[in-house]
């Protein structure tokens, strides 16, 4: 697959937040962000133990249909800021 073909069924987010929830133990919420902040998806984590490892990296190739859209123009900002941030000091794959 050529990388044009590869670029127009995936969009690439960047990590913009990585929280725990309040909600439920050991799960780890992380989400990414389109660089210019205006869609994002969120994926809940899971940890079964301390020797589960799972990599993180800085950013994921994402089907834009499953991205939701941010209304709001201050979270906007702050993801596109968060992504230019992460993009600045890690590459795609690196682990963070």
């Amino acid at each position: 697959m050529s990388e044009n073909a590869e670029s127009a069924e995936t969009e690439r987010v960047w990590l913009v937040e990585r929280t725990y929830s309040d909600d439920e133990q050991n799960i780890i919420i992380l989400v990414y962000a389109t660089p210019d902040g205006s869609k994002y998806l969120r994926k809940e984590r899971s940890l079964t133990s301390f020797g589960d490892v799972r990599d993180t990296t800085a950013a994921i190739e994402a089907k834009p249909g499953s991205l939701g859209t941010v209304d709001d123009p201050e979270q906007r900002e702050q993801y596109a800021a968060e992504v230019e941030r992460t993009r600045e000091q890690y590459g795609p794959d690196d682990l963070i």
